[in-house]
């Protein structure tokens, strides 16, 4: 059988591209205008989540298509098909992150959909590393705080409050135990005033299930105000697996129940992921009721496809979690997860985006896995965007509204 000519599969590619605001449009009922009873906000069960028709990954099949790279056109164009969340960092005014946020919220009720939206800007941010920034002060952050709470107003929103806001807080990196206390502080009054907003579910940062070990982390959030929240979301930006991430984020879970309901409770009681799994699931069943209420969380699987990164070559520092070479997008955004205590699955990370310009400890200035310099922390870099799309575990896939029957 003959190969396509070009322009026929230009004509293709084009189509793909011109018809991708109606894929992404949700037959089901408008779930931003849904509510859900008590404190629960977490998005229902055939929820669509907000698909940004303006996208990097849209730009970047118009790209490819131009360059006459078609399989790339393609593969970025069902990428560009999924929900992403979308990331306020600080960059701009209250005045403009209001009118940008409620921009956000408007695009999102035109495609009757519901939109994640990551706040990143606490001071200190990143312990000064790759991604180092946030705001000067904490009454300048409590400000740009109460600036998103405006703009997200009643609609439902899921907000991602902070990566490595706790598991990477001051103490964690040389930080002192003045900045650790206002760390927590920072993040204590974000949940407050966002949760004011009726329809927000709000999610603190856990790390993920490689990091820090059970009860330090249901500690942090304990002291960051999980408790008044929905829950808590992993692997922002990271590669671990899903069923590690379940597991891990069912037992810190339940060892925030622990630590609030236990006189004398220390974090160093509650088993741990490292633990063999009949072992804790055996002390969890021993020390947390089968009905205790406890919170939930969601997990970023826009890169862990793959899961994580064996370096084949001996680095310094092979940083692992810093671009790694060969990961896969991984389980596509859903509120459907059939996980008691899984929200969702989401797209945090921006898939394309790069973690920084890692050297894996070593000298020169460029990352000997790609034998150039990588671009900086943010940049959107098509070849790994590629990359990713090509690894996709499950396979890459057009993003189509489910017909309910209607």
């Amino acid at each position: 059988m003959s190969r396509p000519r070009p322009s026929r599969r230009i004509a293709a590619v084009s189509a793909v591209l011109a018809t991708a605001a109606v894929c992404c449009l949700p037959a089901t009922a408008d779930a931003s205008t849904r509510t859900t009873a008590g404190a629960d906000r977490a998005p229902a069960p055939g929820s669509s989540f907000y698909v940004d028709l303006d996208s990097k990954a849209v730009h970047q099949a118009a790209t490819d298509l131009r360059a006459g790279d078609y399989g790339d056109a393609l593969a970025m164009a069902r990428m560009a098909s999924y929900p992403v969340a979308q990331w306020f960092n600080g960059t701009a005014t209250p005045g403009e992150t209001t009118t940008a946020m409620a921009r956000l919220q408007s695009r999102a009720a035109l495609q009757r959909q519901v939109p994640v939206a990551v706040a990143y800007n606490v001071p200190g941010r990143d312990c000064s590393q790759y991604s180092a920034g946030g705001a000067s002060n904490a009454t300048e952050y409590a400000a740009w705080v109460d600036a998103l709470a405006q703009g997200i107003g009643d609609h439902r929103t899921v907000v991602v409050l902070e990566p490595d806001g706790l598991a990477l807080s001051p103490a964690f990196c040389g930080g002192t135990a003045q900045q650790q206390t206002d760390r927590l502080a920072e993040i204590n009054g974000a949940v407050d005033r966002l949760v004011a907003q009726p329809n927000a579910a709000v999610y603190l940062d856990a790390g993920h299930s490689a990091w820090q070990n059970t009860g330090t982390m249901a500690r942090l959030l304990v002291d960051g105000g999980v408790n008044r929240a929905q829950g808590f979301f992993l692997n922002v930006s990271n590669y671990q697996k899903d069923a590690d991430l379940v597991r891990y984020g069912t037992q810190v879970a339940k060892c925030t129940w622990y630590l609030t309901n236990t006189a004398g409770a220390s974090p160093d009681d509650c088993a741990n992921q490292y633990w063999p799994q009949a072992d804790a699931d055996a002390w969890y069943a021993a020390h947390v009721p089968a009905d205790a209420k406890l919170p939930h969380f969601v997990i970023d699987s826009s890169r862990n496809g793959q899961g994580p990164w064996t370096p084949t070559a001996d680095y310094p520092d092979a940083q692992t979690w810093c671009n790694p070479p060969g990961r896969g997008l991984g389980t596509r955004p859903t509120a459907d997860t059939h996980t008691a205590l899984l929200d969702a699955f989401l797209w945090v990370k921006v898939p394309g985006e790069s973690d920084g310009s890692c050297t894996r400890g070593t000298t020169g200035g460029t990352d000997p896995e790609y034998g150039a310099a990588d671009p900086a922390a943010g940049a959107w870099w098509a070849d790994q965007a590629h990359s990713l799309a090509a690894h996709a575990s499950p396979a890459l896939r057009f993003n189509l509204p489910v017909n309910d029957g209607h």
